[in-house]
């Protein structure tokens, strides 16, 4: 089970970058007015940030055939096109935002992408090989001084006020404790391990809150426990299905996720937040693919294994040989946890315009306003 949990669990921390367009459409004069976006999270907003670390090609994906769509190329991003905050970028008429730690990106007008394929809330999660939630911070708060040596104090606080910040984070958190075989939750009950990962991201939340950070997007988790590479470890331990317990860690989060965020509107003047329902999103492209449009909701377009569950795809891993679908449109899942690139647009849609059942008490659209 261990070397199985280290074969497929590269898939999981991802994320590696190549220089890319800056959009999919010009945007060659700064506009008249717009809100800047700032990104953090993990390989679901990674736009390659982790190539510029130290850490291993597992956790890279700048292979073919990664990026094989919208790109044509690879551009490292945990997809075989675009990424939920790409489609965000576009829907507010924002360029695609550059991986933080790229070279020669140093321009913030439009804001940064500090997120990072692997991390997670915690220090220790996937910890010495990703860019943790706290590291993120302090990257903005490096981005914060130099937006204000560049701009003056005022523009860059009217700047910074008027901001969305985006953040996806948690997924990580509670999915390596299966992956790694860790004993992490056998020390914590779920829900006190849960009340660390939304403690943490709570003082984040807080400390962009007082660098002037006012308007806040985020996810909650998805049905973890269901994911393709979770059931090929449920198959190769016996059984078939999901893994409940990390399933039910996710709700658990979602719960904790909402009352934190409802705490925080009542004490912070100012804040405003919209909280999407991934966990939703996604369960409902797995169980009804084709009312979505899809063919496949459960396994993967790209891997090996029953369900292509593997960290097979592109043969960079310890497993060489995978499969590879003819028509990833057809599928949700890309590989064995990550989205493709319609599904990927699909979410961001409701993310951006859905009403409040769904994303709520505002959509990002109105961050945006």
């Amino acid at each position: 089970m261990a070397s199985l949990s280290f074969q497929i669990i590269h898939v999981l921390f991802f994320c590696a970058c190549i220089l890319i367009p800056t959009s999919s459409q010009s945007h060659p004069h700064q506009p008249a007015k717009h809100a800047a976006l700032f990104i953090f999270g993990d390989s679901f907003f990674d736009a390659g940030n982790n190539i510029y670390i130290n850490t291993t090609t597992d956790y890279q994906r700048n292979f073919w055939p990664y990026g094989e769509t919208f790109f044509d190329y690879p551009t490292g991003r945990a997809s075989d096109g675009r990424l939920i905050p790409d489609f965000i970028a576009e829907y507010a008429k924002l360029p695609f935002l550059p991986p933080y730690l790229q070279p020669g990106n140093n321009q913030f007008i439009y804001g940064s992408n500090f997120a990072s394929g692997g991390a997670g809330a915690l220090d220790q999660t996937n910890q010495g090989l990703v860019i943790n939630l706290n590291t993120q911070l302090t990257y903005f708060k490096d981005v914060e001084k130099l937006l204000r040596q560049k701009l003056g104090d005022e523009a860059a606080k009217k700047m910074l006020f008027e901001a969305v910040y985006l953040i996806n984070i948690g997924s990580n958190d509670y999915l390596s404790p299966f992956l790694w075989n860790s004993t992490v939750l056998q020390s914590y009950s779920h829900e006190q391990y849960v009340h660390l990962v939304i403690g943490n991201l709570t003082v984040v939340i807080k400390e962009i809150y007082k660098k002037g950070g006012r308007k806040f997007g985020l996810l909650n988790v998805g049905p973890l426990g269901c994911v393709p590479i979770m059931k090929e470890i449920k198959l190769q331990q016996g059984g078939m299905g999901c893994i409940e317990e990390s399933t039910e860690l996710a709700k658990l989060h979602n719960i904790a996720l909402s009352k934190v965020l409802q705490e925080l509107e009542s004490k912070l003047k100012g804040f405003k937040y919209s909280i999407s329902n991934f966990y939703t999103f996604l369960e409902e492209r797995m169980n009804n693919p084709s009312k979505y449009g899809f063919k496949e909701g459960k396994i993967a377009c790209c891997g090996s294994g029953l369900f292509r569950g593997l960290s097979s795809c592109g043969g960079k891993s310890s497993i060489k040989e995978y499969e590879l679908c003819s028509n990833v449109s057809e599928y949700v899942f890309f590989d064995s946890v990550h989205l493709t690139d319609r599904a990927c647009q699909q979410i961001a849609e409701l993310i951006w315009s859905g009403t409040h059942n769904i994303t709520g008490p505002y959509n990002l659209k109105a961050l945006f306003v």
